[in-house]
């Protein structure tokens, strides 16, 4: 007869597996698992926009920035000049341009175009300058320190004026919106 535990020769038989295991140790396991899934994809879909970016933005040795999107391209450069028939206004007289906040975008459904100059003259002085070009067609509001003059042209064409004070100067934003 042999003692349980023990083999016929008297050496000691290796314990039986545990029947069903650690459950709780498996629920852990399987949840750490899915997180590390998780993570990973969250780091190649991030990494993957990264790299999208990063081929459709190209920025040249001047800081000119241009973005081409499928349905197309937004420029940003302090050195883009734009004519008073881009703006769809004047330019006001003896303002200099900025050195930053041009740009250009021309998409499928329209354009825009802005550009910033700056002028010693006073918020008001510039403010009644395009109030007499735009005329009883235009609207305005006032902010604080920032003043906007808009002006509906047509149902796809409106040009808006933004003072603002700046160290002494009026910054002046136009931006010309058209649609398609």
């Amino acid at each position: 007869m042999s003692t349980p535990g023990f083999s016929g020769s008297g050496t000691p038989l290796p314990p039986a597996p545990a029947k069903g295991g650690s459950s709780a140790l498996k629920i852990i396991l399987i949840i750490v698992g899915v997180l590390v899934f998780l993570v990973v994809l969250a780091v190649g879909v991030v990494g993957y926009i990264g790299y999208r970016i990063a081929h459709t933005m190209h920025v040249d040795k001047n800081g000119a920035v241009s973005i081409t999107t499928p349905g197309g391209v937004i420029t940003s450069n302090s050195d883009i000049k734009f004519t008073p028939d881009e703006l769809g206004t004047d330019i006001y007289p003896g303002a200099v341009p900025a050195k930053s906040g041009n740009l250009r975008m021309n998409l499928p459904s329209g354009s825009m175009i802005s550009a910033t100059y700056l002028t010693p003259d006073s918020k008001d002085k510039v403010m009644d300058f395009y109030k007499t070009r735009f005329g009883s067609q235009a609207t305005s509001m006032d902010f604080g320190g920032t003043s906007i003059l808009s002006m509906k042209k047509s149902d796809h064409d409106v040009i808006s004026i933004t003072l603002m004070d700046r160290n002494g100067k009026t910054q002046i934003q136009i931006s010309h919106t058209t649609q398609k």
